[in-house]
């Protein structure tokens, strides 16, 4: 509980788990928590981007290092939990950030079903599993902080992609964060998720001006109020105040981060 604002923000001490905090909005974050004081730990699945990342966090301070594992795999997230608390001692937040986006048209007349199951067992089962693991840990501590890393998709269709799939995972996301914030708060482990919208990652400015994509982003920035995309230090920004004792009387709560995408929908 603070008393005032001169530390409230700050992260020292603090160890932080981040899964895809390797590349875009995981990497905005990783270095919003590094420049807050925090050390970070990564779980990826590509240690060479990781160990790039690693490095313009060591500017900052702290203890960065980076953990191969697959969130989809039940004994990697098991073993990527354990090793971290191992190293640092502790884990103070979880952040689930590591996700896909794979577009899947459920009208198309096939028995590959793959696009559903992949996206789900990623944005969804991936979360589930890092939760699990880790909020046992976060028990053992009597205390912790969870963020998901969800999206305004859980709320809209986002159009003009067909991305069922992503929306019903990102969708149970938000609900996951609040039963599990519910549930959790007896053990002091706060569950808060981060819808965010478009944002400049290689998913929205690596989409391709041709064929079936051609248009997509001029009409996704036409759809956005402030005129831009976001950017991935922004939901780091985000991420660090919910890490943070300043946010300890939030739980449950979903951020959207999308620069008005929302308020025509």
């Amino acid at each position: 509980m603070i008393e005032s604002l001169e530390h409230a923000f700050s992260l020292k001490e603090k160890v932080v788990l981040i899964t895809g905090g390797n590349k875009g909005i995981g990497k905005g974050i990783s270095l919003a928590m590094a420049q807050s004081g925090a050390s970070v730990a990564i779980m990826c699945r590509n240690q060479a981007s990781a160990a790039k990342t690693i490095e313009e966090l060591e500017q900052f301070g702290g203890v960065h290092r980076a953990y191969e594992g697959d969130v989809t795999k039940q004994e990697d997230a098991k073993r990527v939990v354990a090793k971290v608390a191992e190293d640092y001692g502790r884990i103070d937040v979880l952040v689930n950030n590591a996700g896909i986006a794979t577009p899947f048209d459920p009208m198309e007349d096939t028995d590959d079903l793959s696009g559903w199951y992949r996206v789900l067992d990623v944005d969804l089962n991936g979360t589930f599993l890092m939760c699990h693991y880790a909020g046992l840990k976060m028990k053992e501590q009597k205390g912790g902080r969870i963020i998901n890393i969800t999206s305004n998709s859980s709320r809209i269709v986002n159009i003009p992609q067909k991305s069922c799939s992503y929306n019903a995972a990102k969708a149970a996301g938000d609900r996951l964060t609040k039963c599990l914030a519910y549930e959790w708060a007896q053990y002091g482990i706060r569950v808060n998720a981060i819808a965010p919208g478009y944002t400049e990652t290689n998913l929205v400015t690596g989409v391709k001006d041709e064929g079936e994509t051609k248009g997509w982003t001029d009409y996704w920035l036409s759809c956005t109020p402030t005129g831009r995309f976001g950017k991935p230090i922004e939901i780091g920004a985000a991420a660090v105040y919910l890490a943070s004792e300043a946010a300890e009387q939030v739980t449950g709560a979903v951020l959207t981060i999308d620069g008005g995408y929302m308020l025509a929908r």
